[in-house]
């Protein structure tokens, strides 16, 4: 099983944007430093993320990105589909040629535990993440640690 980092990137990122969307349209730059993700890697996913219309942009002072669809809409799966990232567990890509050309002994095992997990991630939303207390703590460190960054830069600047 492999999910790379494009795909735990994605989550990571859209989950940041979920978590902030109450304020207005998120700044990549926003979901940047607080995840600690470059901001050329993100404008790639996000990229994608807008075509499959699971983000849209807002251009202008204030602009950034938001969620396409409510909350309780978007499964992690669809994000990780979304930027094109493989949840397959076979040696072979899914292609049944993992031995000299032809089916190995375990690909239908590798292959059933691909959809489990596929179908694992699907059934979890932005709105299942976005309730847990786990995920509220570090937003509230993340929060904190971007304010006091930002009040560091505002005192040296005086």
């Amino acid at each position: 099983m492999r999910l790379t980092t494009k795909g735990r990137y994605a989550v990571t990122a859209m989950l940041d944007l979920a978590l902030h969307s109450e304020q207005g349209p998120v700044s990549l730059a926003d979901i940047s430093n607080r995840q600690g993700i470059s901001l050329s890697y993100l404008e790639q996913l996000f990229a994608k993320l807008r075509r499959q219309k699971l983000v849209s942009s807002v251009r202008g002072p204030g602009g950034g990105y938001r969620l396409a669809e409510r909350l309780e809409a978007i499964s992690v799966a669809q994000v990780v589909d979304a930027v094109s990232e493989s949840l397959d567990a076979t040696r072979c890509e899914g292609k049944g040629d993992c031995q000299n050309g032809k089916v190995c002994l375990t690909h239908h095992l590798w292959e059933d535990l691909s959809a489990q997990i596929h179908q694992f991630l699907s059934d979890i939303s932005l709105a299942d993440l976005v309730e847990r207390r786990d995920i509220q703590a570090v937003r509230a460190r993340q929060d904190h640690q971007q304010q006091l960054s930002a009040e560091q830069i505002l005192c040296s600047q005086l």
